[in-house]
């Protein structure tokens, strides 16, 4: 039983290939959530990608993987609290939409919202539990 819930050390940093593959390939998508106060949103979502893929490469070797895993947890709780929770609020959607799809738009980021609450949870929690490089946190 150990062994496959080893794998959960594993399969939680490698989860977020997803967006390293969401930045990569979509670009204009990554750029769009940047906020327009903001300025070189293509700038941000190339920077985003190489800091997610470092982030990867740590917590699966297991170098420096507990700074790896708190400074994961403050850009998924920034981008939170700085990008999902205002669009949820209505704020930087589209004004040409008909009502419904802006509705729609921010239940969406709503959900973001509290994905991102869990996923900062779950980065924290990995960093306690799981990181086993304590060099720069202690």
């Amino acid at each position: 039983m150990d062994k496959i819930l080893n794998i959960g050390k594993y399969l939680f940093p490698l989860s977020f290939l997803l967006y390293v593959g969401l930045h990569l390939g979509k670009p204009d998508v990554g750029a769009s959530f940047v906020p327009d106060y903001i300025p070189f949103p293509y700038f941000w979502n190339y920077f985003t990608l190489v800091c997610i893929l470092l982030f990867i490469v740590s917590a699966v070797v297991g170098k420096y993987d507990k700074l790896a895993y708190c400074l994961m947890a403050v850009y998924v709780i920034l981008m939170a609290l700085l990008v999902h929770l205002p669009r949820a609020m209505g704020h930087e959607l589209g004004t040409g939409t008909m009502m419904a799809d802006l509705e729609r738009e921010k239940e969406l980021e709503m959900v973001n919202f509290f994905r991102n609450i869990m996923v900062t949870g779950a980065l924290l929690a990995f960093a306690r539990y799981v990181a086993t490089d304590k060099r720069v946190m202690g």
